[in-house]
């Protein structure tokens, strides 16, 4: 997962059990999946069919993480402060309810009945009494652990410990597990995964499973009825380089996400400095385009009003959480170094939203033209910017278009203008 730790995986892993961890490799698709030159854009028959049915995400998971920005460096007072945070800049009444702890947050050592447990100085209330201090916010509390012997920080991983672990989550009130995939054996993801499902099934509390496996095995293929979401890729950095590389392992796995378990690039780094503020809002725009989950990367207790513009842009917001539930994806890529792309996805209501992102160095034309989108020419739409917050057009046709700059993007939704003739 992160450098250091997947180096010390290795060697861990050879001393420990003399297994030679296999290769990362990232998605190469499979037999039903069509390229961008031959796909009907949305035909989403063959969508969400491996949907784990728990009730839970019906829509993509909205929230904060801790790890993008703290890391290790985390305790109860930060947790508390976040999801005071959380209230005070109005984020969680826009749909961001999960404050999530990752790793480091428990002691070194498992109690001597074999309980997990937090660590003294950095969380001496315990995470009982903080999830009853997230939950009197209205909140909900998720927490993290390892699908392997140790977690990515070498605290004690879950595996082979799942019934116990489970439970002691739920005793606690957590709401949402994020299950990690350092220090693993060796043991396949498909293997290591569902024990834990099956645990906190038992425990009769509704607990989120976000599977982390860094899209090692294919996770799209099978962990629909795992978990609620999988990650397909390795960690996001804070840079442009790595977060449209992501994007674009992202956006092959576009047809099994769907409600009830969605395909995760990682977190957002919106507001962690390494990007400036269009890439950003790129960022924000395709994550929440992809049906991504929208967990917040950064410091909410110190954003500036630019992050906080972005992160809390409602339109934008409304895109990820439609409940039609089907993840967007890239339709066109032309231009220099195909830098000049079209995403698109269908939304309720026969409307479609439409992302123009210009990845090249210069301010190019992009248009999006009613064929990549699987429309006919005739097809009338009225046209809304969803950054610039205005109607840009209540009677377009054929195709849609515009100047954008240098690793931005523009962001429309296209509303039926009368009957909606689509291929």
């Amino acid at each position: 997962m992160r450098q250091f730790s997947r180096f010390f995986f290795v060697l861990c892993v050879a001393a420990i059990s003399r297994a030679i961890y296999g290769t990362i490799v990232l998605p190469t698709g499979d037999p039903q999946h069509k390229s961008i030159s031959t796909l009907q854009p949305f035909d989403t028959s063959n969508y969400g069919k491996l949907q784990l049915n728990n009730g839970l995400a019906l829509t993509p998971q909205m929230g904060w993480n801790s790890w993008n920005f703290f890391g290790c460096e985390i305790n109860e007072t930060v947790i508390k402060e976040t999801a005071d945070a959380l209230i005070s800049t109005g984020l969680a009444d826009l749909g961001y309810k999960y404050v999530n702890i990752d790793d480091c947050w428990s002691s070194i050592f498992r109690s001597l009945k074999g309980e997990l447990v937090p660590h003294p100085k950095t969380f001496p209330s315990g995470i009982k009494a903080l999830a009853d201090y997230v939950h009197g916010k209205g909140l909900k509390l998720g927490i993290y652990s390892d699908a392997g012997v140790f977690t990515c920080q070498v605290r004690p991983g879950s595996i082979f410990h799942e019934e116990v672990d489970a439970k002691t989550f739920a005793s606690w009130g957590v709401d949402y597990l994020k299950y990690d995939n350092c220090f693993n054996l060796g043991i396949k993801p498909e293997k290591r995964y569902p024990p834990m499902r099956d645990a906190l099934n038992s425990t009769g509390r509704t607990i989120f499973y976000s599977i982390c496996e860094w899209g090692v095995d294919d996770p799209a293929t099978w962990a629909g009825k795992v978990g609620n979401s999988w990650r397909t890729t390795d960690d996001i950095n804070d840079t442009w380089v790595s977060m449209t590389a992501i994007a674009d392992i992202n956006d092959k796995w576009a047809s099994y996400a769907g409600p009830g378990g969605w395909n995760d690039p990682d977190m957002l780094e919106v507001g962690n400095g390494g990007m400036n503020y269009s890439e950003y809002r790129s960022h924000f725009s395709i994550w929440a385009l992809m049906k991504a989950p929208l967990l917040i990367g950064c410091d909410v207790r110190n954003m500036t009003a630019a992050t906080l513009e972005i992160l809390s842009n409602k339109e934008v917001i409304a895109v990820n959480q439609d409940l039609l539930g089907v993840q967007g994806r890239k339709v066109s890529v032309t231009g220099k170094s195909n830098c000049s792309q079209v995403w698109a996805g269908p939304l309720s209501g026969k409307r479609i939203v439409v992302v123009l992102w210009n990845r090249c160095s210069e301010a190019v034309k992009i248009t999006a033209d009613w064929k990549m989108l699987g429309l006919e020419a005739s097809a009338r739409f009225s046209a809304r910017d969803l950054w610039k917050h205005e109607d840009v057009g209540d009677d377009v046709n054929g195709n849609l278009g515009a100047y954008v700059e240098p690793h931005d993007c523009n962001m429309y939704i296209l509303s039926p203008a009368a009957a909606y003739p689509s291929s």
